[in-house]
Order: structure tokens, then C-alpha cells, then sequence
């Protein structure tokens, strides 16, 4: 807990008591379900603070210094809820829905989701070329989030559907994130997104500093993307 007051205040994101005790009541879960439903190899507390927690609250961060932090949003492949529930419980007024594939992590998100009592969280299990389809999720949203689902050029046609036209996808990345950035050139072009910001995160000390790369959408996607399931990471454009 100690760690998490510091990277608040760090970021200069206010917690109150309640909102700090949501973060307590999330690590705890994740600590009982973590490896058991796959969804964290991480069981210190202070590891998750600073994975977990810390990044999630940077990225809301630059985000906000940006100008980029929208709502709604959603989080597309969330896992255990990453980056989006951490954000959720520092801005309680972000609509936010939350998608992700494998059964067990969506019953874990819908019990995280109703012990911290969070109003305006929409859980919805499915795969993100199925679901950028759905006339109520394409082009809904101001804010899309993702944290180590695909690689850029994947990512982009993914994401960018679900993106209004000025929102934008905000995702961080690892060192290649140059490399990726260039690779996604063509998906980018295709799917109606140019990268606006690279920045490193100002994670807790003793993490690897991500770069989140941020995307405006600034031009339609066209109605053929994101193509059938799988085809993105097998054939990327």
C-alpha cells in the first residue's frame, strides 16, 4: 500500500480512502485467483502495485497531460482488467467496457467489478474482429486501451474499428516500440490511424519504463476491418 500512495502522489492523481481501498480489495483478488485462473503470475503485493497498478495510473497520466483521456472506453483484450479497471478506480465518471475472450478471466472481472461496486463498467466477453462488427461497439468510442495483446501492425486493425473519428488507441509498449511503430506504417495507412505521441511511462522505480504509443484515428476504417477471427496476427497488413 505503501507503494501505491507513492506512485499516486507521484502522478499527482488524488485517491481518496475509498479508492485506495478498492485498489486493496482488487489486489487481494488477484493474489486468490491470479494463477489459478490464469491471470497473474504475480502474487507480492508491491509487484503488483508496480505492474499492475503503477503503469495503469502513468498511462492515465500521459494521457491526461495529452489531452487524449476520453470517455467511453474500452479495454480490448483486459485480461484481469489491465490497464482498464486501475484507471476506472481513479476516475469513477469513465464509462468503460471491458472485453476480453477466456471465460474464467470474464468471471473474474464481473465479481472484480461487483466488490468494488463500479457504476458504468460494461463486461463483455468475445473476440475483438467479431465484436468491432457490432453496430453498438464500432466507432463508439473515444478512448481504446490495450496492454500486450498484438504487436502495432496487429493492434491497429484490431482497435482502431471500435475508435470515433478523433479518439484514439493508447497502448503501451516494450523496447521495440520504434521497430513496431514502423512495421504498423501500412496498417495504419489501412485502418485510418497516425501515431501522434511515443512517450515513456513514468513507471515506479524498479519496473522497465513502457512507451506508449498513441494513435489518432483520423480517418474512417473501412467495413472490411478487423477481418474473421485470426487472420490479423496470421496475415498482418
Amino acid at each position: 500500500m505503501h507503494l501505491l500512495r507513492s506512485v499516486v502522489n507521484r502522478l499527482r492523481i488524488p485517491l481518496s480512502p475509498s479508492q485506495i481501498a478498492a485498489f486493496d480489495v482488487y489486489r487481494r483478488e488477484l493474489v486468490a485467483a491470479g494463477a489459478r485462473a490464469g491471470l497473474t503470475a504475480l502474487r507480492d503485493p508491491e509487484a503488483i502495485d508496480r505492474r499492475h497498478f503503477g503503469e495503469p495510473l502513468a498511462l492515465l497520466r500521459a494521457l491526461d497531460d495529452a489531452g487524449c483521456f476520453g470517455s467511453p472506453a474500452i479495454d480490448i483484450g483486459t485480461g484481469a482488467g489491465f490497464p482498464g479497471l486501475p484507471i476506472k478506480i481513479a476516475r469513477p465518471d469513465l464509462r468503460l467496457t471491458l472485453l476480453e475472450a477466456t471465460g474464467k478471466k470474464i468471471a473474474f472481472l464481473r465479481r472484480t467489478v461487483e466488490l468494488l461496486r463500479l457504476d458504468g463498467v460494461t463486461v463483455i466477453q468475445g473476440r475483438a474482429e467479431e465484436i468491432a462488427h457490432d453496430p453498438a461497439h464500432r466507432a463508439a468510442y473515444a478512448l481504446a486501451l490495450a496492454r500486450a495483446v498484438a504487436p502495432l501492425r496487429v493492434l491497429v486493425e484490431l482497435a482502431l474499428p471500435f475508435v470515433q473519428m478523433g479518439g484514439v488507441l493508447a497502448t503501451p509498449k516494450g523496447s521495440a516500440a520504434p521497430r513496431e511503430a514502423r512495421e504498423a506504417a501500412a496498417a495504419l495507412a489501412a485502418c485510418g490511424g497516425r501515431i501522434v505521441a511515443m512517450t515513456p511511462l513514468e513507471v515506479p522505480a524498479g519496473a522497465p519504463a513502457p512507451t506508449l504509443v498513441i494513435v489518432r484515428k483520423v480517418a474512417p476504417t473501412p467495413d472490411r476491418y478487423p477481418r474473421r477471427v485470426g487472420i490479423p496476427s496470421r496475415r498482418p497488413l
